[in-house]
């Protein structure tokens, strides 16, 4: 995927509303501080427009498929409305199926569930667990991370090509890294596993909410998205593409809803006659508000207007990386390079910093949410950091002595509803701890790192 950091249009819009953007929080110092959210690539906060979408149909509520009330029929029609919505923000093709799940790791290991026999896949170590897990069921090729957009591609062509046997094979590549906020060559990778007879499913978690996925354009044969981060409220999640491994697999769950026909057998046993279309793999009573918020979250971006969304996230980004290279003790972790572009997440270390102290200290001092630790990238973070498996949460880990590696990163991550004052806030923060130090102490308590209240202030 070629992105240019310079959008079509330029002009700079708000920040779009999203909920608990007046919330204020404790600090350990003393007093209440509106909390900056940056922790948008765990889960980025709902956009006021879902919530207020969700809330109206909320009195509606009913179940789906074959209710014969009016309350069902319109749950049903939002539905069933909201596939097509899904398939139209993904730029579907017209033999594509939207089907809806609980998450990115849901649809993966449901696509990971429908491989056909003796299929062979191949997936980089710089993959989140959801990508790089899925698969234990079958031939899975581990590839090194690449430290090129070129690389990947000649990587995953050579490893295609001495495939053996050739046989049925799947190649899984994330759309923008959630540590490094990298853009991978999406469109290249599909290029060349399709030239080599493989199919390709893009892990798009990081990038949907950032920049617009289009399925026919970049030639993939399946996405896999989750709504928590595209703004909208947790327990939904999609993929959608090609629908003939999808058919040609067992229901992902047996239940109502995959099945149009059960009988019993003259020997006691069921026939059961499974659904042809996206309901195969969509057994039991669906999440409808958490598909329709989905749903109102494509609506809410496409009307934004991705092109100032991207040219305002691009700005925060520069504001970001240009205020931490201010700072000597901080390194930002990169695979492809400064130059490489990126969505709204950048992970760091601090020279003689802890880092789940320093993250720590950020919330409690100065009412900052980020996350720390390995990511759910264990392979690609270690990688990056040049560290051997250590305890990734470890907070009462000694801290780092002044030029050694960290055992785990900050990772500070930000979208369409960061406002500047977030931004400023949290770079102010970094350069005020790397100057002065934490103002408490911190210690672990239940696996969380917490200020030491019975510990003299710092």
């Amino acid at each position: 995927m070629s992105v240019s950091t310079a959008a079509v249009d330029q002009s700079v819009c708000a920040p779009l509303p999203v909920l608990g953007a007046d919330v204020t929080v404790p600090l350990v110092t003393g007093g209440d501080v509106t909390y900056a959210a940056l922790d948008y690539a765990a889960s980025a906060p709902a956009l006021q427009r879902v919530w207020d979408d969700v809330a109206a149909y909320a009195p509606y509520y009913g179940s789906v498929h074959r209710g014969a009330g009016y309350l069902s029929q319109l749950s049903t029609d939002l539905f069933e409305s909201s596939r097509v919505t899904v398939a139209e923000f993904l730029g579907c093709r017209a033999d594509d199926q939207v089907v809806f799940t609980r998450s990115t790791t849901d649809s993966l290991n449901l696509l990971a569930a429908a491989l056909p026999a003796d299929c062979q896949v191949f997936v980089f170590e710089t993959e989140h667990h959801a990508s790089l897990l899925p698969w234990r069921d079958a031939r899975v090729t581990y590839l090194d991370a690449p430290r090129t957009p070129d690389q990947a591609v000649a990587t995953l062509e050579r490893a295609l090509a001495g495939r053996e046997p050739y046989g049925p094979a799947l190649v899984c590549v994330t759309g923008a890294s959630n540590v490094t906020g990298e853009l991978w060559p999406v469109k290249e990778l599909a290029a060349a596993a399709h030239a080599h007879g493989a199919r390709i499913v893009l892990d798009a978690a990081q990038l949907a909410p950032h920049h617009p996925v289009d399925i026919a354009e970049l030639d993939v044969d399946w996405v896999a998205f989750s709504g928590h981060k595209l703004y909208a409220p947790f327990g939904s999640g999609v993929l959608a593409g090609r629908a003939d491994w999808l058919l040609a697999a067992e229901p992902y769950l047996a239940g109502g809803g995959a099945s149009r026909k059960v009988a019993r057998r003259a020997d006691g046993g069921v026939d059961v006659e499974w659904h042809t279309t996206a309901a195969r793999h969509e057994a039991g009573s669906p999440n409808v508000i958490g598909v329709y918020s989905i749903a109102a979250a494509c609506k809410a971006l496409t009307e934004a207007g991705f092109d100032r969304l991207v040219a305002r996230e691009q700005q925060l980004v520069t504001r970001v990386r240009e205020g931490l290279a201010g700072v000597p003790e901080v390194k930002v972790l990169s695979l492809f390079g400064d130059d490489a572009p990126r969505v709204g997440v950048i992970s760091f270390v601090v020279e003689g910093w802890n880092s789940s102290h320093f993250a720590a200290a950020l919330s409690a001092e100065y009412g900052i949410g980020v996350r720390d630790g390995l990511f759910c990238a264990h392979p690609l973070v270690r990688t990056l950091l040049g560290s051997e498996p250590q305890d990734p949460g470890e907070c009462g880990a000694p801290e780092a002595a002044p030029g050694e590696r960290s055992l785990n990163a900050i990772r500070v991550s930000f979208g369409a509803g960061t406002p500047d004052e977030h931004v400023e806030r949290f770079l102010g923060a970094v350069r005020e701890l790397v100057s002065k130090g934490a103002r408490w102490t911190y210690r672990t308590e239940e696996g969380r790192c917490v200020p030491d209240r019975g510990a003299a202030q710092v």
